[in-house]
């Protein structure tokens, strides 16, 4: 954790880390991961609420909890930047990482994979392996798609990629 700015250390820290190594093939042993992960997320989502950095929901759309939707935002020059957030967990997973989708700005940065997957190899894999199985989705959003947004909206936002919805709606309205 050297290298990381103060604010993310104190982040992952309260975090609650996972300790079933299970996937979603795994049966029981699945079913009491899916139980950490939701704890590490109630945690987390309560943690930013607090801080004032309510930035996402999600919610797993199937009964397994192998598909996951919601929203995410990011506020730039003081407005909100809303977005459509959706991943599955690999069946491989806790070894590998959900890819996180953003499908609503696929092809607008070229930091970004077919179907509007985030790209995350070269900084967060290496951490998520490095590991797992302790890591979840929690720490998948925290160290993956928070930073990611932090890097790529602002720079979507001033190319003109992305408009604010009340921007489209006012020249829609024109």
């Amino acid at each position: 954790m050297e290298g990381w700015d103060p604010n993310t250390k104190s982040t992952l820290t309260q975090i609650p880390l996972l300790s079933t190594k299970a996937g979603p093939r795994d049966g029981a042993a699945w079913t009491q991961r899916l139980k950490e992960e939701y704890k590490s997320l109630i945690a987390y989502t309560q943690m930013n609420k607090s801080n004032d950095n309510d930035w996402f929901r999600i919610s797993a759309t199937n009964p397994e909890g192998t598909r996951w939707t919601g929203k995410c935002w990011y506020v730039h020059n003081l407005l909100k930047y809303e977005f459509d957030l959706q991943f599955d967990i690999p069946v491989t997973y806790p070894s590998t990482a959900p890819e996180l989708e953003l499908p609503e700005i696929d092809g607008k940065t070229q930091k970004m994979y077919r179907g509007g997957k985030i790209c995350l190899t070269i900084h967060f894999k290496p951490l998520w392996a490095k590991n797992c199985p302790r890591f979840g989705i929690a720490h998948a959003l925290c160290l993956g798609l928070a930073p990611w947004l932090a890097a790529e909206i602002p720079i979507l936002v001033d190319s003109g990629m992305i408009k604010h919805k009340d921007d489209v709606s006012s020249t829609s309205e024109s």
